[in-house]
């Protein structure tokens, strides 16, 4: 079992940036391939990016590539989402996963096994 928290989100001008942090309790955090998503009202939730266990690999799609990293600190039991450059298209709330799938990313909701509660990330033009 994994608990997620994220946290970081808040409100910032176009062009600016922020740093979400997904903090997770439980077993075996090493051992999930993580992912962040969003959701935007009115809008299904969408991914955004994602990273494996172990190993620095890492996805994103188009929409946020170049502009969204995201990394890992395993025995901080931590996963960070960096975004730059924001826009107002991002504007939506950010939700951390956790997917027991270990050989590749998911970019789908129903592979991940435990998510968060979201942080809301509000970009203003």
């Amino acid at each position: 079992q994994v608990q997620l928290v994220e946290s970081g989100g808040g409100s910032v001008q176009a062009g600016g940036s922020l740093r979400l942090t997904c903090a997770a309790s439980g077993h075996s955090f090493s051992n999930y391939a993580m992912g962040w998503f969003r959701q935007a009202p009115g809008k299904e939730r969408e991914f955004v990016a994602g990273i494996r266990w172990g190993i620095a690999s890492t996805y994103f799609p188009d929409s946020v590539k170049g502009r969204f990293t995201i990394s890992r600190d395993n025995a901080k039991k931590t996963v960070y989402l960096q975004m730059n450059s924001l826009k107002p298209e991002d504007t939506a709330v950010y939700f951390c996963a956790a997917s027991k799938t270990l050989s590749y990313i998911p970019t789908i909701q129903g592979a991940y096994d435990f998510w968060g509660q979201g942080t809301q990330v509000t970009v203003s033009s």
